[in-house]
């Protein structure tokens, strides 16, 4: 989440505040990237993953998850920085600044709402993400708390009290963070006095 939160933040400021050949066809690819089906990536993508010895290891669902999260990310962020001024670029400019400084002092704290909301979509599709999990783990240590939950189906029945309680531990994590971060919104969104 931390570093699809990062590469996306740098790509929107980079598709919001410059002007560069390809920004209309890269910005057009990263929006339709969002409408193919997961499912049709997961033979090819699971061979690469094979293929470069990454099947069953937590670094393969990392980058998994950050292919998967980032367009999202980019989208949503570059949205959020076509709303803020220009000008306050161009004052830390005048002032000494680079742009580096305008973006991570400047843009990113005055963000942070829509920060907090990509951080929680993310982290919310990459927690309820089934398929991919299931595809390129193999060990039970690696399985993630979907698959987890679905391994307590037998074939015969179903033990619902496990299920149950591997369910609201699993929703513990994201309950914590959804309180994190309603707590952050509440505050950006509170008038100063």
């Amino acid at each position: 989440m931390a570093v699809t939160l990062f590469i996306g933040i740098l790509a929107a400021y980079g598709f919001s505040r410059f002007e560069f050949p390809g920004k209309e066809l890269f910005n057009s690819i990263v929006v339709g990237v969002q409408a193919i089906p997961p499912i049709v990536l997961l033979i090819p993508y699971m061979g690469m993953i094979v293929a470069m010895k990454l099947f069953d290891t937590y670094l393969a669902l990392i980058l998994t998850y950050l292919v998967m999260t980032l367009p999202y990310c980019i989208l949503m962020m570059t949205g959020y920085f076509n709303t803020l001024s220009r000008e306050l670029d161009e004052a830390v400019l005048v002032d000494g600044g680079s742009r580096w400084k305008a973006l991570w002092s400047i843009l990113v704290p005055i963000s942070l709402p829509g920060m907090v909301s990509v951080a929680m979509y993310t982290f919310m599709q990459a927690w309820n993400e089934y398929l991919f999990a299931l595809a390129l783990t193999q060990s039970t240590s690696m399985r993630t708390v979907p698959i987890g939950i679905n391994l307590l189906m037998g074939q015969h029945g179903y033990d619902w009290s496990q299920m149950m309680a591997m369910s609201v531990l699993g929703s513990v994590r994201y309950w914590y963070c959804s309180c994190f971060s309603k707590n952050i919104l509440l505050r950006a969104c509170r008038p100063e006095a």
